[in-house]
């Protein structure tokens, strides 16, 4: 059986609560959506912030709103190289024993004392879909990629509930190993 669904590349990013956005840009800031993204309700931010680690910087990493309950960092394993912090791979949200990094924004700076991961591979569908693709929420199956650099992705997790839409989410270290752009069309494998 196969069914396809559209990938979206996931560059560094941070997911941010109330608190750290108020820290970072002052008392009462709201986050100015510039993009909606493929899952209902979630978009990019026009405010980006600089993201600190032992050996390096990034400047301008794009927030992803809504705001979360607790802020996250999502970066590549070369961005983790980059910044000279080693991070798990996680699951979104699962940021116990996970190591911090320095947040500057304009009008503050937050040091986290956890809460950067490498997200997890995974792929995103609504009930419906998940059903006509024959998986469950939290399934671990395969994607397999075409082109001249096509390959098979092992351990993706399936993440489906209501406010999901089909997408499988990989990082840039990922989708350059596959030779993958957004919106290119991969394989659910069970």
């Amino acid at each position: 059986m196969s069914y396809q669904v559209p990938v979206g590349l996931s560059n560094k990013h941070v997911h941010i609560s109330k608190e750290h956005l108020e820290i970072l840009f002052g008392a009462g800031y709201e986050l100015t959506p510039f993009k909606a993204l493929m899952q209902p309700g979630q978009y990019a931010a026009e405010e980006k912030i600089d993201v600190a680690g032992p050996k390096g910087s990034f400047r301008g990493v794009r927030i992803l709103g809504p705001l979360r309950n607790e802020t996250q960092v999502e970066l590549s394993m070369t961005d983790a190289r980059t910044l000279g912090v080693s991070l798990p791979v996680r699951e979104s949200g699962k940021l116990d024993g996970t190591p911090g990094l320095k947040l500057i924004g304009p009008a503050g700076e937050v040091d986290l004392d956890h809460g950067a991961i490498v997200a997890f591979r995974h792929v995103h569908l609504s009930p419906a879909q998940a059903k006509e693709a024959g998986v469950v929420d939290k399934q671990i199956v395969s994607i397999r990629t075409g082109g001249e650099r096509g390959l098979v992705f092992g351990n993706v997790m399936v993440r489906t509930g209501e406010g999901h839409e089909a997408e499988a989410h990989f990082d840039t270290d990922e989708g350059n190993a596959a030779g993958l752009c957004s919106g290119d069309l991969v394989e659910i494998l069970i």
